[in-house]
């Protein structure tokens, strides 16, 4: 709590000062020109005073079965158990706290500062450059990946209260959230076209890791570099009333896993590398200048190789071969409504242990259905079903999840992603 509290202090101080402070009485000047530098002029006090913006997103969740037995749910052949996305009843799932702002003429800094029951974190913390030669932007600290369509967005941008089965399964419930540099170019051309890479730490635990381990007898040490290597192409075309968005990403890096049991006898550990490729359409049609029809889907494939170990002393040689999308549909019938349907599927689950097949499950389906009430672009309240059958304990257990979400904005905040 004093965490909270000193959060929400900082915020009121900083508000307070962007209301109320004003710049020392101006000289008079020479000639327009100089007025006009002066007031351009990122030094200006205006500029020096931050966007400041305040999200909060709470729900009321139902499932029809217990939070104990959700938890312990696992989708087969994946690591990470399941993100849970609120406990059955009422639920404040984060307040977000951000701050943006020209630094100088060279250099934006954002920060993004998430607070939850839980504690305070430290979502993003980045800057971008403003005007490298040819078209070029260099972004660095801890930020969102451009990994596909839906990865860079915040929660409060998706069109459903919780992220795809295969953003979860492959990279958990964060996403590819990593600290490292990306170098972006902006092809001069009339079609748009970015093509970027990524140089990051790695540390994602679902698909990557840099963490050693001691199992048995044997030590794995640490990955002390940057582990994980992205690369991704955007473009866009307009025809008529149509936008089309397309992408591809590729990443790759080395694995470490750590699953610790009850038992320690029980526990496993994982080293290898993987690869992960993926591929991202949107279609966004416009009926009128408010409504639409938007069909979004992503494509994702992992391969995954490399030793198993036990704290007997086994070393076991694994691949795996997995796959899966989602496909959601929107339509915003008028200024105030949408209402929007999903589609998720694990496709191939193909796991190896010394060239042998396991035969896990695949085609594993979720469904899910939303409708919005939009009260103004700072005010959300959003009813959504979700009938899922790709959770497993030691047989698949189907979930019925109810969630009405209520989403409020308050202060300066950047234009979300088309």
């Amino acid at each position: 709590m004093k965490k909270i509290a000193l959060i929400l202090s900082l915020f009121s101080v900083i508000l307070t000062s962007k209301v109320y402070a004003q710049p020392e009485s101006p000289q008079p000047f020479e000639n327009a020109q100089d007025s006009q530098n002066t007031t351009n002029s990122p030094f200006s006090q205006q500029s020096f005073v931050p966007d400041i913006s305040l999200i909060v997103d709470s729900a009321y969740v139902y499932r029809n079965i217990a939070n104990e037995t959700f938890s312990s749910l696992k989708i087969p052949g994946f690591t990470n158990g399941i993100e849970e996305f609120g406990i059955n009843g009422f639920n404040l799932n984060y307040a977000e706290l951000s701050f943006a702002s020209t630094v100088d003429p060279y250099f934006d800094l954002l920060a993004v500062i998430p607070v939850t029951p839980e504690g305070v974190e430290l979502e993003e913390a980045f800057i971008n450059t403003r005007s490298l030669p040819f078209s070029f932007q260099l972004k660095a600290g801890k930020f969102r990946s451009s990994w596909g369509r839906l990865n860079s967005m915040h929660e409060h941008a998706w069109n459903f209260n919780d992220p795809p089965v295969v953003y979860t399964a492959l990279f958990g419930g964060e996403q590819l959230n990593e600290t490292g540099v990306q170098l972006n170019w902006l092809a001069p051309f009339d079609t748009y076209l970015l093509l970027g890479t990524e140089i990051l730490q790695g540390e994602n635990k679902s698909s990557f890791g840099t963490k050693g381990f001691t199992l048995g007898k044997n030590t794995i040490e640490e990955i002390n570099r940057p582990n994980l290597v992205l690369g991704f192409a955007k473009t866009s075309v307009d025809i008529g009333n149509l936008t089309l968005l397309g992408g591809l990403s590729y990443a790759q890096g080395a694995t470490r896993q750590n699953e610790k049991a009850e038992d320690p006898k029980d526990s496993t550990a994982f080293d290898g590398f993987t690869r992960v490729v993926g591929a991202d359409l949107t279609l966004k049609y416009f009926l009128t200048s408010y409504t639409y029809l938007a069909l979004q889907s992503e494509f994702m494939y992992r391969n995954l190789s490399g030793s198993n170990y036990d704290s007997a002393n086994n070393i076991t040689s694994v691949s795996k071969n997995q796959s899966g999308l989602y496909s959601q549909l929107i339509w915003r019938f008028n200024e105030l409504w949408r209402t929007g349907l999903r589609y998720d599927l694990m496709l191939q689950n193909d796991i190896f242990e010394k060239n042998v097949n396991t035969n896990s499950p695949g085609n594993l389906a979720r469904y899910s259905a939303m409708v919005e009430y939009d009260a103004t672009e700072f005010s959300r309240f959003r009813l959504q079903f979700n009938h899922d059958r790709s959770k497993f304990a030691e047989n698949i257990i189907p979930v019925n999840e109810m969630y009405l979400q209520l989403n409020m904005s308050i202060g300066a905040h950047g234009a979300h992603a088309f």
